[in-house]
């Protein structure tokens, strides 16, 4: 019994926070896990006695920057993708079918409308108690739609952009490394790291 009401709470919040927005819940336990295995990596690097200082110095920084890009990048790239698609959504610019039927049903009144950045199936739906059902099929499909493209964008950030960036940063910071150590007079005074 004591175990069942220990993750009572925590699963009725999770449930309540990310029940509407599943998208949410991709995007704040994705970027935690960035930060979380960014920390794990940074502290094996610097609690490991067998690495010398010499090459702490250049891996911290590295895996540093790595980091940034690695979360930024994540962030930046699925969240923008939610917001996007929550956009389209309520505009009317990718809708269920049952969304599609009331627009064409109030041609009159929404044909100009829909799309345009001002348009918002939000306030449309949610006006008129006689519209709950097609709010209701509205708002599953904006989760969906948002969820589905968060995944995507979450493959496309992890696999293919941010190890691209993390690849053409890495390899400047380690040529400036490399010039640092064989001409450290052209460095000492002026600051200048190529990144």
């Amino acid at each position: 019994m004591a175990k069942s009401s220990l993750f009572r709470k925590p699963k009725e919040w999770i449930f309540e926070t990310f029940k509407d927005d599943t998208s949410k819940m991709i995007i704040g336990t994705g970027t935690l896990g960035w930060i979380i295995s960014s920390l794990a990596q940074i502290g094996a690097i610097a609690g490991n006695p067998k690495i010398s200082s010499e090459k702490k110095s250049f891996l911290l920084p590295q895996e540093l920057m790595d980091a940034a890009i690695n979360v930024l990048g994540f962030f930046v790239i699925t969240m923008l993708t939610k917001v996007g698609i929550k956009k389209m959504a309520s505009t009317g610019k990718i809708a269920p079918q049952t969304v599609r039927d009331f627009l064409n049903k109030n041609k009159d009144l929404y044909k100009d409308k829909i799309g345009k950045i001002d348009f918002n199936l939000d306030e449309v739906l949610s006006k008129k108690p006689e519209y709950k059902d097609i709010y209701n099929s509205y708002k599953s499909y904006e989760n969906f739609a948002a969820t589905m493209g968060t995944i995507g964008a979450s493959v496309l950030s992890c696999n293919i952009v941010t190890p691209l960036i993390r690849n053409k940063t890495a390899s400047r910071v380690q040529q400036t490394y490399i010039d640092m150590k064989n001409n450290p007079e052209a460095y000492r005074n002026s600051g200048n790291m190529k990144i």
